[in-house]
């Protein structure tokens, strides 16, 4: 659990840098060879988008990680974490004004998240199939 919520805080960063990087390239004003090639020059050489991909590589890294070690029904929810922290640094990070229908749904998404984790917990606890404890060998 430790490794999803640093997974998502990386992710979130990730995405806050990446958008303000973003936000300093100007976009293609025509569709032409040289313009599409400057713009290209601009993000690649824009520290910022190329440190919010890293970050976001990271994430993706520990995603990859957290698939392997456990249930995708219960580590892909669980990645929506992203979602809260990334909507919390966008309004206090990069002073976006988050309208309460969007703060709502951010609501939603926590209650998912508990109703996740709380899934799992209760996992932990049923009885395990019959024949696989207390069963005697022949």
């Amino acid at each position: 659990m430790l490794v999803l919520i640093v997974a998502a805080i990386i992710e979130s960063v990730g995405v806050i840098i990446l958008t303000r990087g973003l936000k300093e390239v100007q976009g293609v004003k025509e569709i032409t060879v040289s313009e599409i090639a400057r713009v290209a020059r601009s993000v690649i050489s824009n520290g910022k988008i190329l440190g919010g991909t890293a970050l976001e590589a990271i994430f993706y890294a520990a995603l990859l990680y957290m698939l392997s070690k456990s249930d995708v029904s219960f580590i892909w929810p669980l990645t929506s974490l992203g979602f809260i922290f990334t909507t919390l640094a966008a309004e206090v990070v990069l002073h976006e004004k988050v309208a309460p229908t969007r703060w709502a749904g951010v609501l939603l998404i926590a209650a998912g998240v508990c109703l996740i984790s709380y899934s799992e917990k209760v996992k932990g606890r049923e009885a395990p199939p019959p024949g696989k404890l207390g069963a005697v060998a022949k």
